[in-house]
């Protein structure tokens, strides 16, 4: 594989417009590469195939602006002295002008090399381009020889390069010949689309998104899949400096970054990546087979990249327009459904979940200030951190104002205070977002803006259809109650939503802390502060001792406490990883059963969410289907 690189890179800078290779016996018997290039002139043939001389470098500025392939003039000599090399060239005659070169004679000339020794040279009959043939691949150098892989994974390494050359160079025709099977044809004037047609499946290359920026002088443009179509490896990653194919971590890095949040740590998006910037801002002589590259400003190249991508990925996600969520309109409303404390506007200071369905005792007599009946009052770890959450409220239907037990910490406020809405609509949606009505429909449904409420599917998934289109173009939608929770949660504490609603517990919790994770403390103590936690570490004696005297409202005692155990066993990095961890213990669980009119207020709170379409750690939030999907599902 590395030979048919050097001798095809040659070919393209020799500007030819169609490549042949071919392969026998997977390349150790022949190589051959025949293009329709410049070639080379009589002579400089023998020049050609000596170490160190190359026509691609004319004085030491063009060191620091490389624009070819090659630079180093290694290549020919080194496949020439491991087999027997045969490369024969048609080159025009250099007082040729351009108006006359297609009429113009060529000059044709040979030359052999026998594993490092010159053997023949001479004039030749090819009319134009260069042949160069390789056979008998390391015959003389068995140690070397015995290392190569089975024909097959040979030929397989060498249409790999060849596919990554074929797409940076679409207006060259390639045609691939192992013996006299045809492996692949690319035409020349091909689009990069239609040339990954031919290797990539076509559900992925017919959902790739075009981006195409330019930001400081670095320009990156390709295509890049939606976040829904991922896969479990890297290798659709293809990362091209200038036109060359490279291995890079830092773009690699960049391509993910732009997928932050909508991919699972394990999955990979499918990229063709094209950077292109000043010779002089990239470093390609750092690796023997110029695969890695250097950049002098990589903080910048890392930003066009990312911010490229990311365009593309944000411009697939489903927007919202205000006739989306025409339900947020003030408008009367003409029935007043039950609504849990939780889920939305002023309500969100109290539960998402309402307590165990139990009928209420009678109220007991009220017992005068002086009385020794009076209830003791209620352990401060129990206690909500604003107003009484039985209160009766204008959003929501009162209720008993008496509960025969006090409600679990981790109950209150699950969606806390309101918060401010990030879309195109940021006003309205924000002042809608504490006057939100949901209309119910003849029949009984709920319909949440464009979007009705169809039930509960396994006590996880809500189900919703889409109503702006007509009945045959409708949209079925899948919501993963807990995933949309999880955002709803993750976005609001990125907002400072729950500032200041931490809840003093009446024991303090406290753990002995290792050695390693007192400076995992002192690293993270301002981020769990800002989450809601009070906490001191002092010595006792036996070591370090972790107190903690309050804890997020979001979070039962026991969750935060394996919470903070998590934390300082490097479990959890960084404050996105943090809220994202919260969020997730706090949030609505799979398995937990949803009245309507709770699922409604859920929908609409997700609706309201910036990154909707997926959860904080990277799964999807929502699936949908239109009668067109289901048709191909049913194989209609």
């Amino acid at each position: 594989a590395s030979v048919v690189k050097e001798l095809v890179e040659n070919s393209l800078d020799a500007g030819a417009s169609s490549v042949e290779i071919t392969l026998e016996n997977g390349g150790q018997t022949l190589i051959r590469v025949c293009d329709n290039g410049a070639g080379i002139p009589p002579s400089e043939l023998k020049l050609a195939v000596t170490r160190h001389a190359t026509s691609k470098i004319a004085c030491m500025n063009d060191l620091w602006s490389i624009s070819s392939f090659g630079f180093r003039g290694e290549a020919l000599p080194s496949i020439a002295s491991v087999a027997h090399f045969r490369m024969e060239s048609a080159c025009l005659p250099s007082a040729t002008s351009a108006e006359t070169a297609e009429n113009a004679c060529t000059e044709a000339s040979f030359i052999e090399v026998e594993h490092g020794k010159l053997t023949k040279q001479g004039p030749g009959a090819l009319h134009k381009g260069t042949v160069v043939e390789v056979r008998d691949l390391f015959a003389t150098v068995p140690a070397r020889l015995k290392f190569l892989k089975t024909p097959a994974t040979e030929l397989k390494r060498a249409q790999d390069l060849l596919t990554r050359l074929a797409l940076t160079h679409t207006n060259t025709g390639f045609l691939f010949l192992a013996g006299t099977r045809e492996v692949f044809r690319f035409p020349a004037g091909q689009t990069l689309v239609q040339r990954l047609a031919s290797v990539w499946p076509e559900q992925v290359t017919d959902t790739l998104l075009p981006f195409d920026r330019t930001s400081n002088g670095v320009r990156a443009s390709g295509l890049t899949s939606p976040p829904g179509q991922s896969q479990p490896r890297a290798d659709r990653i293809l990362l091209y400096v200038n036109g060359r194919s490279i291995n890079n971590k830092m773009l690699l890095q960049a391509v993910r970054q732009a997928y932050k949040g909508r991919l699972l740590s394990r999955e990979y998006p499918q990229t063709v990546l094209f950077v292109e910037l000043e010779p002089q801002e990239v470093d390609v002589n750092v690796h023997p087979a110029k695969t890695e590259v250097r950049f002098r400003d990589e903080r910048t190249v890392f930003s066009a990249v990312l911010h490229a991508v990311e365009d593309a990925v944000l411009r697939s996600l489903p927007t919202f327009t205000p006739d989306d969520l025409a339900f947020l309109a003030d408008k009367p409303q003409t029935e007043h459904l039950a609504r849990p404390l939780g889920f939305w506007g002023e309500a969100d200071i109290a539960r998402v979940m309402p307590l165990p369905h139990r009928e209420s005792p009678p109220p007991d007599p009220e017992p005068s200030e002086d009385s020794e009946d009076a209830p003791p009052p209620r352990p401060a770890e129990l206690r909500y951190p604003t107003a009484d959450p039985f209160a009766p409220s204008d959003l929501c239907e009162a209720v008993p104002a008496y509960s025969p037990a006090p409600a679990p910490a981790v109950a209150v406020a699950r969606l806390a205070q309101p918060f401010a809405a990030s879309t195109a609509v940021e006003e309205k949606e924000t002042h809608a977002t504490s006057e939100a009505t949901i209309e119910r429909l003849e029949g009984g449904q709920l319909r949440i803006g464009s979007y009705v409420y169809l039930g509960q599917l396994g006590a996880t998934y809500l189900l919703l259809r889409d109503i702006r289109n007509s009945r045959d173009n409708a949209t079925l939608l899948i919501l993963d109650q807990h995933a949309a929770h999880e955002r709803v949660l993750a976005s609001r504490l990125q907002q400072g939503g729950f500032s200041g609603t931490a809840q003093a517990l009446l024991l303090p919790l406290e753990y002995t802390l290792h050695p390693s994770e007192v400076e995992r403390f002192e690293g993270m103590r301002d981020s769990l502060v800002e989450l809601g936690f009070e906490l001191t570490a002092r010595d006792s004696g036996n070591g370090s001792l972790l107190e903690i005297r309050a804890v997020p409202s979001l979070l039962d005692r026991a969750s935060a406490g394996a919470f903070i155990r998590d934390v300082l066993s490097s479990r959890r990095d960084g404050l996105d990883a943090l809220w994202a961890a919260v969020a997730c213990k706090a949030a609505i669980k799979a398995g937990e059963v949803l009245a309507p009119d709770e699922a409604a207020n859920l929908v609409a709170q997700w609706l309201l969410t910036k990154d909707r379409q997926f959860c904080p750690h990277g799964r999807p939030c929502v699936l949908s289907w239109t009668p067109s999907d289901l048709d191909k599902l049913f194989k209609r």
